[in-house]
């Protein structure tokens, strides 16, 4: 899409008014008790719930739009809200209601020698600014979390949920108003050319951190081009390895699970490796089962060997995120084998060791260097709510601030206080 001067123009003071009133209204987040958020937070909820129709609504025509333009059948699931997941949605904002408020926590506190007391706690970011692509759930998941957290947050989707978007976000903004508190506290952009999200990019001084979330070609554009700071999420070229003395059952489970019950997301399974001591067993009952599951093989030569029904695997394959029904598959030596391909192709989000060695798995979890390393269990388990933080604004891979689901405490920084009686520096 073409944008010219004047439109460029428009957007850059648009989305810079939009900052403006997410900084001043972050002053007045900061300073509500919990139970004031806890209430926006719980009467939200129920806003949800009473609104499901419109929500809907907006978002079939969301739908309607993805299937006219050709989008693959793995993001419609994504982009699809239902009257179960809405109440998920709205069961998110309660659980984050029942969760300890991280701000005013006191991390540390210690007298030095001279007098003087140290004390450091957490308090609120700020304005987080959140970039991410067609999970309209996305939506009441990252704003009930920066609410909580204490941080306004200025929210920016993809065009192919700005129905949905847009009528979730009006929902949530009336009964902000309802309730007597600032609308502002939560601020959608509502362009969705590249140039909006450009602009937030640059959006220094009145955005604190941007976080991105999406496919790869999201989180690289914001990382590359952010003069915020930025929190990296994300990417998930996830693996399952399958030792030599695993369960075979087991192991067809977790793949099963990794890969197939929402294979769009970033902690599914893409690539599954197999001791090749195990390889003839394990291959045709696990490839098989996944085939059954609509799932297409990209194998190896060893696996093309004992599982026909495959289409050969290329160099791409292993370091592709599919996002969809595709699973790539490699028959290994030994576990030094399988670490090295990880280590090689991995974005450093889930890995998942099936084995019923103890040693194996110590050096797995050793070794691995990812968010989140597996033992005998699905990758699918990395996120918030299931590793008990409520909702998560997302999965980050890199090892500043924040690594692996981010939740409440996540979102906040600290402060030092230094209380004295006249102490000076000599």
């Amino acid at each position: 899409m073409q944008t010219n001067q004047t439109e460029t123009n428009d957007i850059k003071k648009y989305v810079l008014e939009v900052g403006k009133k997410a900084k001043a209204a972050s002053v007045k987040l900061a300073k509500l008790s919990t139970t004031d958020k806890n209430n926006i937070l719980l009467s939200c909820a129920k806003a949800l719930r009473d609104n499901t129709n419109i929500i809907l609504e907006a978002n079939n025509t969301d739908l309607a739009n993805a299937e006219k333009n050709g989008v693959r059948g793995s993001l419609i699931d994504r982009l699809r809200l239902t009257d179960s997941r809405i109440d998920g949605m709205a069961d998110g904002l309660e659980q984050l209601a029942k969760l300890s408020d991280p701000i005013g926590e006191v991390i540390s506190m210690k007298t030095l020698p001279n007098g003087l007391t140290v004390g450091c706690r957490r308090v609120p970011m700020g304005v987080i600014g959140i970039i991410y692509e067609a999970r309209p759930n996305v939506t009441s998941d990252a704003f009930g979390l920066c609410l909580k957290a204490g941080s306004a947050v200025i929210l920016r989707g993809g065009k192919e949920a700005i129905n949905s978007n847009i009528a979730t976000v009006g929902i949530l903004r009336d009964t902000i108003s309802s309730l007597g508190f600032d609308a502002d506290f939560l601020q959608l952009i509502e362009v969705t050319d590249r140039s909006s999200a450009s602009e937030m990019m640059r959006l220094n001084g009145y955005i604190d951190v941007l976080i991105p979330r999406g496919g790869a070609g999201l989180i690289q554009s914001v990382v590359m081009n952010s003069t915020v700071p930025v929190i990296e999420t994300g990417v998930g070229n996830c693996h399952v390895f399958i030792d030599e003395s695993a369960d075979i059952q087991m192991g067809i489970d977790i793949i099963i699970n990794a890969k197939v019950q929402r294979p769009g997301v970033c902690n599914a399974a893409e690539t599954m490796l197999v001791h090749e001591k195990i390889a003839d067993k394990f291959i045709p009952l696990a490839c098989k089962a996944l085939r059954e599951k609509n799932v297409e093989i990209r194998a190896d030569e060893k696996t093309s060997t004992l599982f026909s029904d495959s289409t050969p695997a290329t160099e791409e394959d292993w370091a592709t995120e599919y996002g969809d029904y595709i699973l790539a598959v490699k028959v290994v030596s030994d576990i030094d084998e399988a670490i090295s391909h990880i280590q090689k192709y991995s974005t450093g989000h889930s890995e998942c060791i099936v084995t019923k060695s103890y040693d194996n798995s110590r050096k797995f979890t050793d070794e691995i260097d990812s968010a989140a390393v597996y033992v005998n269990a699905s990758t699918r388990f990395t996120d918030g709510n299931e590793f008990g933080f409520g909702a998560e604004i997302g999965i980050s891979t890199q090892k500043l601030h924040a690594r692996g689901p981010m939740g409440l405490k996540e979102l906040t920084t600290s402060k030092y206080i230094i209380f004295g009686n006249g102490q000076v520096r000599q």
